[in-house]
């Protein structure tokens, strides 16, 4: 019997690759689903018929002996069967945790009775472990906590504004749906696992030992999402607070918060010369409950908030996401996909006229036939301006793909 929701939009991303000589590679942070999401695809392949399954679940005790390439190789070849025709299905749970997995794995892909499914919440291990070893045999799927949609379905809600502001409060996290969505219960859980992933993935895969700053540092992100941001401008802060530290220092302990895919950095595009700029990026995080939980939930962030779940939303369904810069003004999004653009702007509420001049009129200089959208809290149908259509924050996140 299933024990789990199933997430069709990452089985329909995953289906195609089934049986392809690809190593499938689930990549997203910690508690997000990725092992639910291999059950999912354990199930769909056991509909085919009898199926020989490996799996390795590295947060599990169980298989606390599996720490390096030989280990696992060792337990692979006393699981694995021979018989002819008969695929072994191979699913590692976390294979970061395994020193030089990718010796091992890369040994069993190349047989041609194996399939091979991993997950891992370390984008740069992963990353760079499987180009060296791996190049060209894997695909990487990047998954994230759920979406306004799926939050409906697990929390068994309707889609109604006073539902949005819970998912905009208490954000994606899977589990989630076995708790009351209150402060107590909610923010305590993802204060947990915000700890988990902090000590896990960055003060102990990178030695940090300066957790004083990097706390500081991750409660300045929280509280200047959607801010353009660079490593000077957070240095200059810190010293204002008297905590001298490095630009140097600032960039790397930025750069171990993205790769445990807690916050997200956006590249500026300048769209007149359609160049990509290197400085002054925007920082989101990938679960807006645990921004939450570390910086509090205010009405006076929804502008923030929203911005912070429109670019999930859209990294979500597959966009490349870029900020704007259009002759000084800035577009908060422009996001592409299959050889399409659209731009957004996110404002909260379209009450003043000079709110409605700025997000539409910035649209308005960019003189391209790329679909470009305003999205507010504001309660309405969906009208048009030039050209530029108005969504309310609910229809976007319900209809937009």
């Amino acid at each position: 019997m299933k024990d789990y929701i199933a997430r069709p939009k990452y089985n329909d991303r995953i289906k195609p690759f089934v049986g392809a000589d690809l190593i499938k590679v689930l990549v997203g942070q910690r508690r997000v689903g990725k092992s639910y999401l291999l059950r999912q695809v354990r199930d769909e392949i056991a509909l085919a018929g009898a199926c020989n399954f490996i799996l390795i679940d590295k947060e599990n005790e169980a298989f606390d002996h599996i720490r390096t390439a030989a280990n696992l190789t060792e337990y692979i070849k006393t699981k694995a069967v021979t018989t002819t025709g008969a695929t072994n299905y191979l699913m590692i749970d976390e294979v970061q945790e395994i020193a030089e997995f990718e010796n091992s794995v890369r040994s069993f892909a190349a047989k041609p009775n194996f399939d091979v499914y991993l997950t891992g919440s370390n984008s740069e291990i992963l990353s760079s472990e499987l180009a060296t070893r791996l190049s060209g045999r894997y695909i990487e799927i990047p998954v994230y906590s759920l979406d306004f949609n799926e939050f409906s379905v697990f929390h068994d809600l309707e889609k109604k504004t006073e539902n949005l502001h819970l998912f905009l409060k208490y954000g994606g996290m899977p589990f989630l749906r076995n708790l009351a969505l209150n402060d107590e219960q909610a923010f305590e859980y993802l204060k947990n696992v915000f700890t988990s992933i902090l000590y896990r993935d960055v003060v102990g895969r990178y030695s940090v030992r300066n957790v004083n700053f990097l706390d500081r540092l991750i409660r300045f992100t929280a509280d200047n999402i959607g801010s353009m941001l660079n490593a000077k401008k957070i240095s200059d802060y810190l010293k204002s607070q008297q905590v001298n530290i490095s630009v140097n220092t600032v960039l790397d302990y930025l750069s171990y918060l993205v790769n445990a895919q807690i916050i997200v950095p956006v590249k500026r595009m300048e769209l007149k010369g359609k160049r990509i700029l290197e400085v002054n990026e925007k920082y989101y995080f990938q679960d807006m409950g645990i921004r939450n939980a570390l910086s509090g939930y205010r009405v006076s962030d929804m502008g923030k908030l929203m911005e912070n779940c429109v670019f999930n939303h859209l990294i979500s369904h597959g966009y490349t996401v870029y900020t704007g810069d259009w002759q000084q003004k800035e577009i908060d999004f422009v996001a592409e996909k299959n050889n399409e653009r659209v731009y957004i702007q996110v404002a909260y509420l379209l009450t003043e006229p000079s709110t409605i001049e700025r997000e539409f009129g910035n649209l308005e200089l960019i003189r391209d036939n790329y679909k470009k959208m305003v999205v507010s809290m504001d309660v309405q149908s969906r009208n048009t301006r030039d050209g530029i259509e108005h969504w309310n924050l609910l229809q976007f996140l319900a209809d937009f793909s």
